[in-house]
């Protein structure tokens, strides 16, 4: 069976590498600038560079050209919430709010360098 595969459209692959490292995700595969494959707990996260040559990244038949951003994201559950959010935000990676609590846990969206969304959670204790 295949793994789960997310796809997220980067302005620069190389940067988008190092912050996912700070994710904990391992590159898989990076053979060229504009794409790489990356993987962490069962989960492959492809990153495109848009209009670098063929595949995802090249331009619709109307012109449009895929785009880093927007809302829909991936979650990454961890065990220490606050420490994580602390550890990202000395490197320097932007939020788009801070921590939240909800009934089933806690979370908070973090930008990757192009935009695109990540959402850390923290589960409530069962």
């Amino acid at each position: 069976m295949a793994r789960p595969t997310v796809r997220y459209f980067v302005n620069d692959v190389d940067e988008a590498i190092v912050f996912y490292g700070r994710l904990r995700f391992e590159v898989e595969m990076h053979p060229v600038p504009a794409f790489a494959m990356l993987g962490r707990d069962g989960l492959r996260l492809i990153l495109n560079a848009p209009g670098a040559g063929g595949g995802a990244g090249r331009r619709l038949p109307d012109g449009t050209l895929p785009e880093p951003g927007g809302w829909n994201r991936f979650q990454l559950e961890v065990e220490d919430l606050d420490g994580f959010v602390r550890e990202l935000q000395e490197a320097g990676v932007p939020f788009r709010s801070g921590i939240n609590e909800g009934i089933g846990g806690r979370q908070v969206v973090a930008d990757d360098p192009s935009g695109n969304p990540v959402e850390l959670f923290q589960p409530v204790p069962r």
